[in-house]
Parts: structure tokens; sequence; C-alpha cells
């Protein structure tokens, strides 16, 4: 047994000498190669081994790695090649690049005639959330379903409306957007603005099933594991919010433009011109803003679907951060008390106008009815004289 053993080491010792080691083999690199081919056109079925080995060993108790199954090619490092398969890797792994567009466009949409028309499209609610109705609708060519190809999120597209008049569409291309939208406006119980006032965004989400966490954030996009119907529900409710809040924030920037105009006219002149019925007006405005904002918008209501599932509030979260939507509506809390300050003092001095006016009026009248005091005496004095 002993002349055995050292035969084998004599014999492992002149191999090494004899043809020594070219290649680094990286085990973990097989089983790159064996999940995806060298060629991203070929499909699995065409990975066969290669003829091309490097150097034959005739010893197999060698205690060195064996040598690669496949062939490299023209690749003359593996490292440099598992480099590059991870990039594409991270390129293939996504199923593709859907693109979300938020659209502010009346100031109110009846829903439930909505809902009337387009029943065969409206997505079963997942919350008790009323403010707002998912649709589904079907892009995808009926050809495809009897070629057996798999249904995935870029099959349909998704709209959903809300009752404060924003409407956030899935996987619609930019030609049928406006198709979609003048369905929306037809069941719009408010204002329709125009095109001029309509408010827009974009956004993209990317869905990737091998993404190790739920959700990976970026400018502007969003990577998931899985776009599911809850998913376009979290992200519809802080795309609507924001594009309805910078609505209102334009139209309170109006107003304070206004009012800047007017004090500064104060600063020249000493004085202003304004009705009491547009102070009013401006009032009403900014109050109604306001209460949009709070109560229709339901900017700081929590979400019934982020709070029951933890990944849902995550992304919840995410997305309010990226669109500042708290510090967007401290800003116009801000502008909408300088407005309120404003406001007041125009008040103060329409009411101090008014007061003067008046003023002036008994004055008159005081002197009228002196006069005619003064002129009774008088005539009843040369009646006495007489």
């Amino acid at each position: 047994m002993g002349r055995l053993r050292t035969t084998r080491f004599l014999t492992r010792f002149t191999a090494d000498l004899l043809f020594p080691k070219t290649h680094n083999f990286q085990p973990n690199f097989v089983i790159h190669r064996l999940i995806r081919p060298l060629n991203p056109n070929l499909t699995p079925n065409c990975l066969i081994p290669t003829t091309s080995f490097y150097k034959f060993r005739g010893f197999p108790s060698f205690s060195t790695a064996a040598n690669p199954i496949f062939d490299l090619g023209s690749y003359e490092d593996e490292q440099k090649f598992a480099d590059e398969l991870v990039v594409r890797d991270e390129d293939e792994d996504e199923l593709g690049k859907i693109s979300v567009k938020a659209i502010f466009l009346c100031t109110s949409v009846d829903l439930k005639s909505l809902q009337v028309e387009l029943s065969s499209h409206v997505v079963r609610p997942t919350s008790r959330s009323t403010n707002h109705t998912a649709l589904k609708f079907c892009n995808y060519n009926p050809d495809y379903m009897e070629a057996g190809v798999e249904e995935n999120s870029s099959s349909h597209s998704y709209v959903v409306v809300f009752q404060y008049g924003s409407a956030v569409l899935f996987n619609v291309e930019d030609h049928e957007v406006e198709s979609y939208l003048s369905i929306i406006k037809r069941h719009a119980s408010g204002s329709v603005l125009k095109d001029s006032e309509r408010r827009n965004d974009d956004y993209v989400i990317k869905e990737k099933p091998l993404l190790p966490e739920d959700m990976q954030g970026g400018p502007d996009y969003m990577v998931l594991k899985n776009l599911d119907i809850d998913s376009i529900r979290i992200i519809s409710s802080v795309l609507g919010q924001s594009i309805a809040l910078d609505y209102f924030v334009s139209q309170v920037d109006g107003m304070v433009k206004e009012f800047t105009d007017i004090n500064r006219m104060m600063e020249k002149t000493g004085t202003f011109t304004m009705e009491r019925k547009k102070l009013f007006q401006l009032v009403g405005k900014a109050n109604s803003n306001l209460a949009d904002v709070i109560l229709r918008v339901g900017l700081f209501d929590r979400s019934e679907i982020a709070w029951r599932e933890a990944k849902y509030a995550q992304i919840y979260e995410y997305l309010r951060e990226e669109y500042e939507v708290t510090q967007r509506f401290a800003n116009l809390d801000y502008k909408l008390k300088f407005v309120e300050h404003n406001i007041h003092f125009l008040q103060e001095a329409l009411q101090n106008r008014k007061s003067d006016l008046l003023e002036w009026v008994i004055i008159v009248l005081l002197s009228i009815e002196n006069i005619i005091g003064i002129y009774e005496i008088i005539q009843e004095s040369s009646i006495v004289l007489i």
C-alpha cells in the first residue's frame, strides 16, 4: 500500500511539471453558464459540451479542479466574461419598463356614472376607500394568446381615476392618452381644465422578478419585484395627490401674485382699488383650496393597503418622500397664511373706508338738519317782526 501511494505522488508531481495548469476555473462561473447561455439568442437547450479542451490530462485523480466544460470562445478571461454576464443578467431580468402618466384634468369626477359606463373594466376594490376607481384594459393582440404567449403586466393598461380629478395611467401609449381622458371628461362633475392649465407628470416602473428586495427606488423610476393591483393603487394614490397638489399650489400662487401687485401699488400710491366682492371671492377661493387639499384629496389620510402590508407601506412612504408631499403642503400652507394675512388687512382697510364714508354721511345729514333748523328759526323770527 505504501508503494502505491508513493507511485501516485510521483505521478502527480511529474504531471504537474509536464502539464502546468493554464486556466483558473471558477465553479460559480459554470453555474452561471448552465443557467444562461453564452449567446443570448440561443435557448438553454442549445448548450452542448465543447470539444475544444485546453490540455488533456491522463490522470483522473488530479487534485486540481476540472477543466471547464463549455467553450469560452473569444473571451480570454473568465472573470471578464462573468462581469459582463452580471450586467447582462440585470438587463434581462427586467420584464420591461412600464410608463406611468399622472394627469389632473378636472376638479371633480362622478365615479358612479364612470363605473356604470365601464362596468366590464372595473377592477374589484381591495380596500374600503371610495375616492377612486381602478379600470383595466387589454392591450395585447388576441393572435398572441392563441400562440400561447404568457400574460404579464405589459399585457394590460390600467387607469386609476380619483374623485378629486386626477387620473393615473399605466402602460398607456402617448397617442392613446387623449382617448382615455375623453372618457373621464364625460363624467366630470366639476370644471374641466384647459390644456394650458392641465398638470402632467411622468414616472416609470421597472418589473424585476429576481430583485432581492420588494422594491428599489431611483430617479424618476421604481423597480418592483412584482407589479400587482395593490401596488398600482398605492402608486396611483401618491402620484394623483402630488399632481393635484401641483394644481392647488398654482392656484394659490396666482392669489399670491395678485396680492403682491396690490401691495406694490399701495407702496407707490398709498391706496388700493379693490371691490369688496372681489375680496370675498379671494377669501372663498383660498378657503376652498385648503379644504380640497385636506378633505377631498386626503393628503394626510393613511392608506388602508399600506397599513395592511409592509411592502406596500414601503412603496407608499418612499413615493411620498420622493415627491416631497409633506414639504410641498407646508409651503402651500405658508402661502395660504400670507394670503390670509393680506385678506385680513384689506378687509380692515375696506371696513375703515366704509366707516369713514358713513361718518361723512352722518356729518352731511347733521349739517343739513342744522341748516333746516336755522332756516326755520329765521322764518319764525321774521313772522314775529311783521
